[in-house]
């Protein structure tokens, strides 16, 4: 790897990790922290946006870059993990099963809706 490629890396990650901060942190005020609709949104949102990239015609680098310094950094499946066993943990069986299922569920209609809209575009 260059050193572009490396700086690239540092700064497209820094960038998703601050978005999922600030999105994270502007859900869950608004919504409340019973529930982790925050991790939620971040997760749901970097779904559709890795279907989306992932069907329009770009760069395998671009791809790469934008996917796994980007996405990857942008949402967090350790955090879903996390606030998922803390519900267990707390004996919201009810809210750790909508949790699991939920964004399984609609995380996976996520992808297929971001890589319909990108392949349309």
């Amino acid at each position: 790897m260059t050193l572009a490629s490396w700086v690239a890396v540092a700064v497209i990650g820094g960038l998703g990790a601050l978005a999922r901060f600030v999105l994270d942190s502007r859900v869950a005020t608004a919504a409340g922290r019973e529930f982790p609709w925050g991790t939620f949104t971040v997760n749901l949102s970097g779904a559709f946006a890795l279907g989306l990239l992932t069907a329009l015609p770009l760069d395998h680098v671009a791809v790469l870059l934008m996917g796994a310094a980007g996405i990857g950094s942008y949402t967090t499946f350790s955090t879903w993990m996390l606030e998922s066993h803390r519900l267990g943990e707390n004996g919201e069986m009810v809210a750790l099963t909508v949790n699991l299922v939920l964004m399984m569920l609609v995380g996976l209609a996520a992808v297929a809706l971001g890589w319909e809209v990108g392949r349309a575009m």
